[in-house]
């Protein structure tokens, strides 16, 4: 079972989620699209054989987007120190891979590895137009079209189109509560968006091989092939790392299938000798 926990900052509290369990911790950091209700299924198993912990980023899920000042980085610090967790194994989607990057690099001594899922990455190089799918594109011009006329509700059922099916596929392609959730989810994220400070973040495509810990690189076969090429360059820029192919996913594969990104991260678990 899971304990829900708050972590005060100086104007919010981050909301949080922890699944007790033996061997090492698992933090896992949700997408830009998405907050940490989208780990339950894959916190419940993963809690199997460690302690898994998810929390709401600021603007996202529960936690409140603030007016101060702050860096995602500096919360995760917080959210660790504040759960007494002195080492962690970190699992980021998307945004939150990115995040991951940043935390590896800034406090390598407090990470054990990373499960990269579709990450984002600071300072990566902008796709070129032949990696760019063409589906993609169009509907990036429907996105932009539809927030300059205000209709948020338009917006957030084309980037769940986007993101939930894959560009290239039908819309639809994932029904029932998967969808429904994704669609929750991007609500809120949209409506109480905050950026960040962004002098903290570091051009983590020049730092990629500082990254000593153990990485697995993952990637939806039906996600963006612009993040598709990227994730599988940045598994070859980061000494060690390992590239899998999620097939028949697109962005959120713990959303189509949580046992399959259960079975991922228990995977990249396997040579830690603190795994029960």
């Amino acid at each position: 079972m899971n304990t829900t926990f708050l972590v005060p900052r100086s104007d919010i509290a981050l909301v949080g989620d922890s699944w007790p369990g033996h061997g090492p911790t698992v933090t896992l950091l949700h997408a830009g699209v998405a907050d940490r209700r989208g780990w339950t299924s894959v916190a419940s198993e993963v809690s199997k054989r460690a302690t898994v912990v998810t929390y709401d980023r600021r603007g996202f899920g529960e936690t409140l987007p603030g007016n101060e000042p702050f860096t995602h980085v500096d919360d995760l610090i917080a959210l660790l120190d504040h759960q007494q967790i002195e080492t962690t194994w970190l699992v980021g989607s998307s945004a939150g891979g990115k995040l991951a990057l940043q935390a590896a690099v800034e406090m390598p001594h407090r990470i054990d590895g990373i499960v990269l899922i579709s990450p984002a990455v600071s300072g990566a190089p902008s796709p070129r137009t032949d990696d760019l799918d063409s589906e993609m594109l169009e509907i990036d011009k429907l996105i932009t079209r539809e927030e300059e006329l205000g209709n948020i509700g338009e917006v957030n059922r084309l980037e769940v189109r986007l993101w939930l099916d894959g560009p290239r596929e039908l819309e639809g392609r994932v029904s029932g509560a998967p969808r429904d959730l994704a669609l929750e989810m991007n609500t809120t994220a949209l409506a109480n968006f905050v950026a960040e400070s962004s002098e903290r973040v570091p051009d983590m495509w020049a730092r990629l091989a500082e990254l000593k810990m153990p990485t697995t690189v993952a990637c939806g076969s039906l996600d963006a092939r612009h993040i598709i090429l990227r994730s599988q360059v940045l598994s070859t820029r980061i000494p060690n790392a390992k590239y899998v192919a999620l097939e028949g996913m697109a962005h959120l594969p713990y959303l189509e299938d949580p046992l399959v990104v259960a079975s991922l991260i228990g995977d990249a678990l396997e040579d830690d000798p603190a795994v029960v």
